[in-house]
């Protein structure tokens, strides 16, 4: 019954001091499974990612690039998240990264990148335009004319030219009369009043004889 009791007593101590260790390794493993760095580096950008940090402001983070502060220390609680542009650049640049825990510099990070040079894009290459088509040197053929083409129908006689008209005015047709006719009538004239006067004178005097 001794022996049986020691044994058993062997045993459940075996027993607590396996689970004691078991405990303790959960227990110091925990806080580092726990914290989760992580972060990269482009060509133009930095990007942080921190998680699981603990319910303490104590925790800082820091981003240099080329010895010059790209993010000045800042406090963070549990949990960090940023996208960082990085400034234009001709060459590579180094990239650093601080991270300090309050549970202790386990858990702390100082690690360095490098930030390679971005390509510039090519423009696009113009698409060659078409040929445009050469003038013929040829002289075109010339159109004939309706004067050109022959006629079946006899052109019409020319016309008679008409006189051209005078200046001075139509002939008078020939009356009998010449420039002699005014002097024919005044005479006329005269041998009437004449004969009249003759007449009246004559019967005046045969009214006086008798």
């Amino acid at each position: 019954m001794t022996n049986n009791k020691r044994t058993l007593r062997r045993s459940a101590a075996m027993v607590v001091a396996a689970a004691a260790g078991v405990i303790g390794l959960g227990i110091a493993a925990g806080p580092a499974v726990a914290h989760t760095p992580t972060w990269s580096v482009t060509c133009d950008s930095v990007d942080i990612k921190l998680t699981n940090y603990g319910r303490n402001t104590q925790n800082t983070v820091t981003v240099t690039v080329d010895g010059k502060d790209l993010l000045p220390t800042e406090t963070f609680e549990n949990d960090f998240a940023k996208k960082l542009a990085l400034p234009e650049h001709d060459k590579e640049v180094a990239v650093r990264l601080v991270v300090k825990a309050q549970d202790g510099d386990q858990y702390s990070r100082d690690e360095t990148k490098t930030a390679p040079v971005c390509e510039e894009e090519e423009p696009p290459t113009p698409t060659p335009s078409a040929p445009s088509p050469t003038p013929s040197t040829a002289s075109p053929t010339p159109t004939p004319t309706p004067s050109d083409t022959p006629s079946d129908t006899p052109s019409s006689p020319a016309a008679t030219p008409s006189p051209a008209p005078s200046s001075e005015g139509p002939d008078l047709a020939e009356t009998g009369s010449s420039s002699s006719t005014p002097l024919i009538a005044g005479a006329a004239a005269v041998v009437i009043v004449a004969g009249g006067g003759i007449v009246w004178a004559s019967r005046k005097r045969r009214g006086a004889q008798s």
